[in-house]
């Protein structure tokens, strides 16, 4: 089961999980549709070769334009309005200047483009698309609008401007700073001159701008420098009037409070310093002897003459104790005077060593006062030097508001005296280093160009017209297809009588049914054998004898198919019967030779036998028809008396064939379904749609039904062997000799 309410047969699966690429495809694909690839094809190079004859020669002039880094300095002075950065976006930002509808409206009014009929359409000698559509805009307007309106003549003014830019190209030459300026026109001469009308404008636009930045400052520094002169004077009164005021004498570098600091400041560093030090040495004694040291080892007891003194003394003592002590007894009365005067020594090193402890407490206590007695100091001076920085508070911010004036005021005199001086030498930050010369041949169309695109675009459109083609289509042409797309098995496909034979009179009128017991070697009866054999092996290990033949839509030669395979499985020995259970449209009647007056509601009604219903054919099948009747019951086929039926062929017969309803147009199929072996889907090769085919088997979902697969029909077999690859039948020709049709 497949998880979607019905079981179908194993199908092959690419192991990659994705569809690859097949050349062999692609152009099978292709000769299907070469027709519509070619018409296509040459619709499309047709338009452009008509569109390239009625294009009208047009030239096209190049001006260049420079952007000079290198400027001229005839005085040492900036400008006031500065010449151009060699910056990339500047350069991209002159071209989009030289692409503005202000510069455009100046070249229209310098060569007076408005009265030239190419740009105006509005005049009474205009011609062409331009002027065409601007009747139809003229005819559409309201009649308010006259030519004196001011409102119609700014939007005359803008279509021809509109109509000067339609011609006009500018772009930057790579990475460079020059600028192409190209105007394509109808006239060579005309399309040079106005290519220089852009360039020279767009360098007298330069000037102009500079000339009249110049102006507008020289004006404001006059009136600035002006007023800048009284604040000045203002500014050094009230200086001097407050320093009278407040007895503010002006002292140059710092005040003595300030330099009593400074060295007050030095002093203070040096006395914490000292006192870092002698609290450092008490502390590393003071640690030692609590870490159970005599004080021998405290550095300034090492460094003490007193206490080496006496150290040499007790190495001495100690030595004469030991010779002693050897010669004699421990009684001994020198011994005993030599021990005590040892005794003696050690006392001596003891008090020299807690005198020097006492000395560097008494340092350290003196450090600690001097700091003190200078960190007052210290404080006692900040305490006047506040007094003083208070009494000038006032003074210097007077003192700093006379200064920015006067630091401006004389940077603005100074820049008027330079732009004075300036005055009348700007120059462009742009050159023209090519004029524009008049053309001598036609930039467009170019024949050669346009037919190689033609004929580009020709291909393009004809691939663009299969591909679209082949996603359109809506049937299914080969195996890949149907498990592509279904996802289910493919039995295999039943081709129309007519493309098996080379020669159609051979069929002289004989329908497939009968053409199978004509021909049993022909490729016909051979399709239905390889169906035959796909059907009853699409259940691995399991028995296949019910099998119930279908498809989505009427008209795709299912009853025709589910007859004649009823006639090969009969011709190659198998007991088979064909069960009409279309209540609808009763097709299988169309294959007997008179009308059935009973048939298989008479037997499920219990009014006939089986044997009394069952007709059987030449081929040796038998048919349980459906007689000709006004009455059809509901529901007959879910009944239980057709249920004993279907168990009743399954004990007499091999296989039993059941001829379907369509799924989409009746529901007694999805009722019947699930008591058959297995469910054979028909499908019309290249018309059924896919989604129609995918809607009748969603129909079956929850039946429980097995669907074995999927069957073309009617396929046209020879158009399947020159284009079908990806089906067995492209390499028909290849066996083709095996058949005797």
């Amino acid at each position: 089961m497949d998880g979607s309410g019905f079981e179908t047969s194993n199908a092959p699966v690419n192991d990659t999980g994705a569809l690859s690429f097949d050349l062999n495809i692609v152009i099978a694909t292709f000769r299907r549709r070469f027709r519509l690839f070619a018409a296509v094809a040459v619709v499309v190079f047709a338009a452009v070769v008509l569109f390239t004859l009625q294009q009208t020669p047009r030239y096209t002039a190049t001006a260049q334009v420079m952007l000079d880094v290198r400027q001229e300095q005839v005085t040492d002075m900036s400008a006031v309005l500065s010449g151009l950065p060699a910056d990339s976006s500047v350069v991209d930002t002159e071209v989009e200047v030289l692409k503005s509808r202000s510069l455009a409206g100046r070249v229209v009014k310098d060569l007076k483009l408005e009265e030239d009929p190419y740009f105006n359409p509005y005049l009474a000698q205009a011609k062409g698309a331009k002027a065409w559509f601007s009747s139809l805009k003229k005819a559409a307007a309201p009649t308010t609008a006259t030519p004196t309106d001011p409102i119609e003549l700014q939007r005359r003014r803008e279509r021809i401007v509109d109509n000067v830019l339609g011609g006009l190209k500018v772009r930057r030459a790579g990475l460079t700073y020059l600028i192409s300026i190209d105007y394509t026109h109808t006239d060579p001469k005309r399309a040079a001159e106005l290519a220089n009308a852009f360039a020279n404008l767009y360098l007298t636009e330069q000037l102009e701008a500079k000339f009249d930045a110049t102006k507008k400052a020289n004006e404001w520094l006059d009136t600035r420098v002006a007023e800048l002169r009284d604040q000045v004077q203002q500014a050094d009164a009230a200086v001097q009037q407050y320093k009278i005021a407040n007895n503010l004498l002006s002292a140059e570098g710092a005040t003595l409070t300030e330099q009593e600091i400074s060295g007050l400041n030095q002093q203070l560093a040096l006395s914490r310093a000292a006192q870092a030090e002698t609290d450092a040495r008490l502390n590393i004694a003071r640690q030692q002897l609590a870490r159970g040291s005599t004080g021998e080892d405290v550095g300034e007891s090492l460094n003490s003459p007193v206490v080496q003194q006496l150290r040499k003394q007790r190495a001495e003592k100690s030595a004469q104790v030991a010779d002693l002590s050897g010669r004699y007894g421990d009684r001994h009365p020198d011994l005993l005077k030599a021990k005590r005067e040892l005794a003696d020594i050690d006392s001596q090193i003891q008090a020299e060593i807690r005198r020097i402890i006492s000395n560097l407490e008494a340092q350290a206590q003196v450090a600690r006062q001097r700091t003190g007695s200078v960190a007052s100091s210290v404080s006692a001076s900040k305490g006047t030097l506040a007094g003083n920085n208070r009494a000038s508070i006032g003074l210097s911010e007077l003192e700093r508001k006379a200064q920015s004036v006067k630091t401006l005021y004389e940077s603005l005199l100074a820049r008027f005296k330079q732009t004075t001086a300036s005055d009348g030498i700007e120059q462009a930050d742009a050159r023209v280093v090519s004029p524009a010369k008049i053309p001598t041949g036609p930039s467009y169309p170019k024949p050669s160009l346009n037919l190689a695109l033609g004929l580009v675009l020709a291909l393009g459109a004809g691939v663009a017209a299969i591909v679209l083609a082949e996603i359109l289509m809506a049937g299914l042409f080969t195996e890949d297809e149907v498990e592509r797309r279904l996802g289910l098995p493919y039995l295999g496909a039943v081709p129309t009588l007519g493309t098996t034979v080379d020669d159609a009179k051979i069929l002289k009128g004989m329908t497939p049914a009968d053409y199978l017991l004509a021909k049993p070697l022909s490729s016909f009866a051979e399709s239905l054998r390889k169906l035959r054999a796909s059907i009853l092996f699409s259940k691995v290990g399991e028995p296949v004898k019910v099998i119930a033949v279908t498809s989505s839509l009427p008209g795709e030669g299912k009853t025709t198919t589910t007859f004649s395979l009823a006639r090969t499985l009969a011709t190659s020995g198998a007991k088979v019967v064909v069960v009409d259970c279309d209540l609808r449209q009763s097709a299988i009647s169309q294959f007997l030779k008179e009308p059935a007056s009973i048939g298989l509601l008479e037997v499920l009604n219990g009014v006939a036998t089986l044997d009394q219903a069952v007709i059987t054919d030449e081929s040796g099948a038998h048919i349980l028809p459906l007689a000709k009747s006004a009455y059809t019951p509901r529901d007959v086929l879910g009944s239980s008396a057709m249920h004993k039926l279907l168990q009743d062929l399954r004990d007499r017969y091999e296989i039993v064939l059941l001829d379907t309803a369509p799924l989409l147009a009746i529901a007694d199929t999805r009722i019947l379904a699930p008591h058959a072996d297995a469910v054979v889907m028909l499908v019309r090769w290249k018309k059924t749609p896919v989604k129609a085919v995918q809607s009748a088997l969603a129909l079956l979902q929850g039946t429980r039904a097995f669907i074995a697969g999927v069957a073309l029909t009617q396929m046209d077999l020879k158009a399947q062997s020159r284009y079908g690859y990806g089906d067995s039948y492209y390499y028909y020709a290849n066996y083709r000799k095996y058949y005797a049709d």
